[in-house]
This record gives structure tokens, sequence and C-alpha cells, in this order.
């Protein structure tokens, strides 16, 4: 099973990720977003980063997710390559891995400014997949 394609869109990229489950198509979106930031397979999982999420529906856990993780690497200057996510209801718990940026080991790719809610979708049913539109 592939873990993501991307959905070309005017002026943003799109995302939509699969999974055996939600929390892995959770993990492939992420991951995904971290291969058009930088390409995510020279990431060195040396720091590991807890995070815990509660939303009213699935949509907007997915939304607030790959936020705090675009917020990490915004603020903190972090990149991340390893997901480890939990989902329960509507609470998220993860531990994500990564290492500060480094523009000697990885490349600059496309910056992302936000997660949209336009074309979100999270799909519970076979195929289970995500998908997210972000602004660049």
């Amino acid at each position: 099973m592939k873990q993501y394609e991307l959905i070309n869109h005017t002026a943003d990229v799109g995302v939509k990720a699969y999974g055996k489950t939600v929390a892995q198509a959770f993990e492939h979106a992420a991951k995904a977003m971290f291969d058009i930031i930088t390409d995510s397979s020279v990431i060195t999982p040396v720091g590991q980063y807890d995070i815990t999420l509660d939303a009213p529906d699935l949509e907007q856990l997915l939304v607030d997710w790959l936020s705090k993780l675009l917020f990490l690497n915004g603020a903190k200057n972090l990149v991340f390559g390893r997901f480890d996510v939990t989902i329960q209801g509507t609470s998220l718990q993860a531990h994500v891995y990564g290492e500060q940026y480094d523009t000697k080991k990885h490349m600059m790719g496309t910056e992302i400014k936000a997660v949209t809610y336009h074309i979100l979708e999270v799909h519970q049913a076979e195929p289970i997949y995500v998908q997210v539109l972000f602004d660049i």
C-alpha cells in the first residue's frame, strides 16, 4: 500500500495519505508534510517529542495534529521523520522523532504556511485515508 500521494491544486499542495488505521493515515500525512518541507528520509530520530491533542471531531484533530507539527518546525526549527500515533475517539497521543533542521544535511523543500480546511477529509472505511491541503 502506498503511504500517500500529492494532490495538485492551484498555488497550494494537497496530500491524500493512506493507512491500515486512521492513526497510521495521520502518521503518513505527517510524513508527507515533512517530505514537502525537506527529504524526511535523511532525518535522524535523535530527539523525541510527545504530543497530546483533543478535538471535537477527527477532521479538526487532523488539522490540529499537522498544525502542531508545523508550529514545532517553524518555532523550534525541528524536522521530523518518524511518527507513532495512537487515536482513541477524537484524542491523539503521539511520539514524534526528529532533529534540528540543518542546511548542510537537509535539503530545502517547499515552505508550508498553514494547514487548511479546504478538501479536508478523514475517510474511516476501506480504503482508509485522510486528505488535507497545505497553504504554501
